[in-house]
């Protein structure tokens, strides 16, 4: 879906101007995205597999749930509404914690210049993985990991065909984030 979206300084703040997605693909403007990282009290994370269909890294594992955020649009509400549409469940603002935005300015074969700033969430998954509700446009498929199977898995990515390997250090980062967010709230 080509939505209208945001345009955004090299700073990530707004700049007043908004188009349409692939526009700004096509012209490499900055503009915003929402991921959101689901983990378990064990630590676990849920991940997703681009749907072959995709663009850009078809069929690669990646973030629970992302998307771009619509003109106008908080990131808060494109994050629940991003939840909705890719994996079928409700979530609400307090379930959604901030740890970070990054900045990520990429160019593919494909012609697709993707300038995005990533607000990035982490979300306590409650619901069981069979409950899940995949959107075929965008999600191949979904998998629980343990904490150790992913950094196994990202250490041999460049090898594996497994994770996006462009997105190392942002998947450390992720994972470092998820592991002190339970460790600091065990009860």
């Amino acid at each position: 879906m080509d939505e209208l979206i945001d345009i955004l300084d090299d700073q990530g703040n707004l700049t007043g101007r908004n188009c349409l997605k692939s526009i700004a693909h096509i012209e490499g403007l900055n503009h915003a995205t929402v991921h959101i990282w689901f983990y378990t009290l064990e630590g676990n994370i849920l991940l997703q597999q681009r749907a072959a269909t995709k663009k850009i890294y078809p069929l690669l594992w990646d973030v629970s749930v992302a998307g771009h955020v619509n003109s106008g649009e908080s990131l808060l509400t494109a994050a629940i509404r991003e939840v909705k549409e890719e994996i079928g469940i409700t979530i609400g603002e307090n379930d959604l914690k901030k740890i970070g935005v990054m900045k990520s300015f990429q160019s593919y074969k494909s012609g697709i210049i993707d300038n995005e700033f990533h607000t990035v969430f982490i979300s306590k998954l409650d619901e069981n993985i069979k409950n899940l509700n995949a959107q075929k446009e965008e999600v191949e498929a979904l998998k629980i990991v343990s904490p150790s199977t992913f950094k196994e898995l990202l250490e041999d990515s460049e090898h594996n065909s497994h994770f996006v390997t462009s997105n190392k250090e942002y998947y450390v980062f992720v994972l470092k984030k998820i592991k002190d967010f339970i460790k600091k709230n065990k009860p």
